[in-house]
């Protein structure tokens, strides 16, 4: 008999990391509840109507929730609602949806990567080198399907993870064979009670199951992740990447020269070779190199995908030239860091359009690369305050937008020809827009009715 038979599992949040855990506890005989405190998606809705899943929608019921031999949180709901305060209280077992996924997972290879910054891209071009050696894999977590219904419906030898501190929170014994950690910078502050430390704390648990056998990759000139790295006890291989340091294992670039080495062999590619263009995007791709070099790809596999591979939506995405204007989207930067990477890769003056749900910016970060790139600020948010407040004196034209085509029409309005007009905005998109890609749909659109 199957020993999670009849075992009560509720599932807070019906969104897709909710529902893919929903599918798969309901495929492993658990008896399962969701409850979504807001209304479902219809196709969500339908999706556990048709496997005969049990829901509500609208409130959560704490009768229901108390009867749980586990619970399953996305991770969209924070630690301080007042039902994550009432199941704290009663001390009941809280576990995450990449958590519960993991006891199913077989044989297969996991690959999860987290950080405040490339994480998306790192984890699409690990993706896109395993597709291109031929490996049978799947890109689950915050791309694509969440990782319990990948397992549920579509099982993979190798799952390339992207896996956010939400995720992380909730893990027990989550173990990734590579982990890699992109950057640390100051996000989503608001969800660790303002301590930047619990933020670090968070990402660094991506190691806090590892084995000797799994490898660590990690950025050797972020100054957080070094600051920190040896307050945990990492068992993993480490594997760091540097443009600073010639480093024995890992990867480091220099003279526009990559070199990997994970063992005996080194690979090398010349920077000039890589499809992602930045020094951002550099990093991403090293650390990709490591983990794909680690997983026994073959060299020349490695080289074709890092030259085939195309940009995602969303992040430094190439809109169209108006007028001798370009129009870059890059929606998905909600942070400032992100944005210090879009701007220190502009080579022409821009018109930055920035703004939206301020998650505790600290806009000094970008300070110097306004003022050497930046010829206009569109602001694109409800309340523009703080942005007026960081560069009302460092900038001569700032004005506010309330739509993504009045933000356009203002950029176009301001640029020249041979300008960039940039959406990179350093912040969460709710108040406008339903999410990053929404406000970078409208931006495209907007662009495209000029």
């Amino acid at each position: 008999m199957n020993k999670d038979m009849n075992r009560k599992v509720v599932i807070l949040g019906g969104g897709e990391s909710g529902v893919g855990a929903a599918l798969l506890a309901s495929q492993k005989g658990y008896d399962v509840f969701v409850t979504e405190r807001s209304s479902l998606k219809n196709e969500y809705r339908n999706e556990l109507l048709q496997a005969s899943i049990a829901f509500e929608e609208g409130d959560h019921s704490m009768d229901k929730i108390l009867q749980a031999d586990e619970i399953i949180k996305s991770p969209g709901i924070p630690e301080s609602s007042s039902v994550m305060q009432f199941i704290r209280n009663k001390k009941m077992t809280v576990l995450s949806e990449v958590e519960f996924a993991f006891r199913y997972k077989g044989e297969s290879t996991i690959i999860a990567i987290t950080g405040s910054n490339g994480k998306t891209t790192t984890t699409a071009l690990m993706f896109h080198i395993c597709q291109s050696a031929g490996l049978d894999c799947a890109v689950t977590g915050n791309i694509g399907h969440s990782f319990a219904r990948q397992i549920a419906e579509k099982p993979a030898a190798v799952y390339v993870l992207e896996v956010s501190s939400f995720q992380l929170d909730d893990i027990f014994h989550f173990r990734p064979d590579i982990a890699i950690l992109t950057n640390i910078t100051a996000d989503h502050l608001d969800r660790y009670d303002n301590i930047f430390e619990n933020y670090i704390a968070s990402k660094f648990r991506i190691t806090a199951n590892q084995l000797a056998t799994d490898s660590f990759i990690y950025c050797y000139d972020d100054p957080v992740t070094m600051k920190f790295l040896n307050q945990f006890n990492i068992q993993s291989k480490q594997l760091p990447i540097s443009m600073k340091k010639e480093l024995p294992n890992g990867a480091f670039i220099k003279d526009g020269d990559m070199y990997v080495r994970t063992g005996q062999d080194y690979t090398t590619m010349s920077v000039f070779d890589f499809a992602l263009k930045g020094k951002h995007n550099q990093y991403n791709t090293m650390a990709a190199c490591v983990a794909a070099t680690t997983l026994d790809i073959r060299k020349e596999k490695i080289r074709e995908a890092v030259q085939s591979f195309q940009n995602l939506d969303h992040r430094m995405e190439y809109v169209s030239t108006v007028r001798g204007i370009e129009f870059i989207n890059d929606s998905k930067a909600t942070n400032v860091n992100s944005t210090w990477y879009a701007l220190e890769s502009m080579t022409k003056p821009t018109v930055l359009i920035l703004g939206g749900v301020d998650k505790g910016n600290d806009y000094t970060l970008i300070e110097d690369l306004i003022k050497e790139k930046v010829k206009a600020i569109i602001c694109l948010g409800k309340d523009n305050r703080k942005i007026h407040e960081a560069f009302g004196n460092k900038i001569s034209t700032i004005v506010n937008t309330a739509s993504a085509g009045e933000a356009v029409f203002a950029a176009f309005h301001f640029a020249n020809k041979g300008d960039v007009v940039l959406l990179s905005p350093a912040c969460a998109s709710f108040d406008l827009f339903k999410n990053y890609e929404d406000r970078g749909q409208q931006f495209k659109q907007a662009v495209k009715d000029l």
